[in-house]
């Protein structure tokens, strides 16, 4: 059997992991299986792509179809374009679909019209606001795909409320099982905290990247958020994305960080992870940030008016902010002062996601695609 992963961008290299894995561990065993990659280059450059397939050991892409970035339109386009040549060469068995983005739906979309069975990985996640093109990505995808892997139960609830339960199965979240096979090497490897000059627990870390974040409406509130936390502690740490960085030079080109707020390049999975388990906090506007805390037990502080990942919020370990400067401040206040016991916010997060079985439940799945 033939299994196509479509991923393009740096979450779904993380989850792409805890399938591959399970693949290669059921081919060790004597199964029959072959993984191809197939990369649309959503994430196009080295520090956001290149460096994951090295740290997680991952496949590398069969074919990358170099489609980079543009318009949402314009870009699923080409995405749905290039996978329909690149399926047709690769002829899987079936496709396997990670998380929300476009490449999400073009994966998707592509291989459905060709008649090809399509199972979608963290499918029935939800924050029920369609401003978000995650959330159409998220929906119009769990209605098209022949299986949807359920990460939560809240998930399976929201698929079942679709009406899509029939084609739901609750796995267990890929992140857990990423997070839980590489912690131990992040550990072991990383030098980022020594490299930054910054002691465990005395720091913050931050990111800030997504569409809605870089707005010219949103983003100098948010950055001056940033630098209200980064008074608060010894150092903030944050992590620049390439679309903030020109976001930033295009809508207040005359901002300086203060000193107490570090400016890096992006850092690759192992680097993100030793940064996340050292942090006092975690400030971020990501989905896959929210959930890596909650498993190391570092609280958060999300810079959103909603969550997809409720059960963060439900368990103690996450707090969901708004966008206005002084929400966020007092939100940080709150969980610095709140803080617990890192290890029961862990075992928290195992009970919610799955104790990394997820990958093996979603391969057990697929093999029998033909059942669908």
């Amino acid at each position: 059997m033939r299994i196509a992963s479509v991923v393009g961008a740096r979450p779904q290299f993380v989850k792409l992991g805890a399938v591959s894995r399970a693949i290669a561990a059921e081919r060790a065993r004597g199964a029959d299986l072959e993984e191809v990659v197939i990369h649309t280059g959503q994430h196009y450059d080295a520090g956001m792509s290149d460096v994951f397939f090295a740290e997680l050991e991952l496949p590398q892409p069969a074919l990358n179809l170099g489609v980079g970035s543009g318009p949402h339109g314009e870009q699923t386009g080409r995405m749905l374009e290039a996978l329909e040549r690149g399926l047709r060469q690769v002829a899987p068995d079936v496709v396997v679909v990670f998380g929300d983005t476009n490449s999400t739906l073009a994966g998707a979309l592509a291989a459905v019209k060709m008649g090809i069975p399509v199972g979608h990985v963290e499918a029935g996640l939800r924050s029920f606001n369609r401003r978000m093109p995650e959330e159409i990505n998220r929906v119009a995808t769990d209605h098209v795909c022949d299986r949807l892997f359920a990460p939560t139960r809240e998930a399976l609830r929201n698929l079942e409320a679709e009406r899509l339960g029939a084609r739901s199965e609750l796995v267990g979240d890929v992140m857990a099982d990423a997070v839980l096979f590489s912690v131990g090497k992040a550990r072991e490897t990383s030098q980022v905290v020594r490299r930054l000059g910054i002691g465990t627990g005395q720091y913050a870390l931050a990111t800030l990247h997504r569409a809605a974040s870089t707005t010219r409406e949103a983003l100098p509130g948010l950055l001056e958020a940033l630098e209200a936390v980064a008074r608060r502690m010894d150092r903030l740490i944050l992590p620049l994305h390439p679309r903030t960085a020109q976001a930033i030079r295009d809508i207040c080109p005359g901002w300086q960080a203060p000193d107490r707020l570090v400016l890096t390049d992006p850092v690759g999975y192992l680097d993100m992870l030793a940064l996340t388990e050292g942090a006092r906090l975690v400030v971020t506007d990501s989905g896959g940030l929210q959930k890596e805390a909650f498993l190391l037990g570092t609280p958060c502080v999300t810079m959103r008016t909603e969550t997809e990942w409720a059960e963060t919020v439900e368990a103690g370990a996450n707090l969901v902010a708004g966008t206005a400067a002084q929400g966020i401040l007092d939100a940080v206040d709150r969980m610095l002062a709140a803080a617990g016991a890192r290890d029961v916010l862990k075992a928290r997060a195992l009970e919610c996601y799955g104790a990394g079985k997820a990958g093996q439940r979603i391969v057990k799945a697929v093999t029998n695609c033909r059942a669908w």
